[in-house]
């Protein structure tokens, strides 16, 4: 795996910006849907990566030798956990999708192999 800088992960923020502003411009709901799926799918999707990443960061915290063992840094790490917990729930987001898929009549994509994850 390639070292990861601060501009590697500033790079994804720019891509999910881009694709905002991809989204204002109202275009044809069926492109905007393939374009969301990779970022709501069920086992990959950014909820569930989001959700391991901060659980990462709680562990890797935690567990280095010089963090400071205070009543602080534990809440801190809490807090952490909890975030991961709440973007975990998120997940539930591929449900709307296979509603949207089926208002436009799109094929589901949340059928096993449908991500290039897979």
């Amino acid at each position: 795996m390639p070292a990861l800088t601060p501009d590697t992960v500033h790079t994804l923020t720019e891509t999910l910006a881009d694709l905002t502003e991809y989204l204002r411009e109202n275009p044809d709901p069926a492109k905007a849907l393939a374009l969301i799926e990779p970022l709501l799918y069920e086992y990959t999707g950014l909820p569930v990566q989001f959700a391991d990443t901060l659980r990462a960061l709680a562990r890797a915290v935690q567990e280095h030798l010089d963090t400071p063992r205070t009543t602080q840094v534990a809440l801190l790490i809490i807090k952490l956990r909890t975030a991961a917990w709440e973007q975990t729930d998120q997940h539930n987001l591929h449900y709307v999708l296979d509603d949207l898929r089926d208002l436009y009549g799109s094929p589901h994509g949340s059928e096993p192999g449908c991500c290039r994850w897979h």
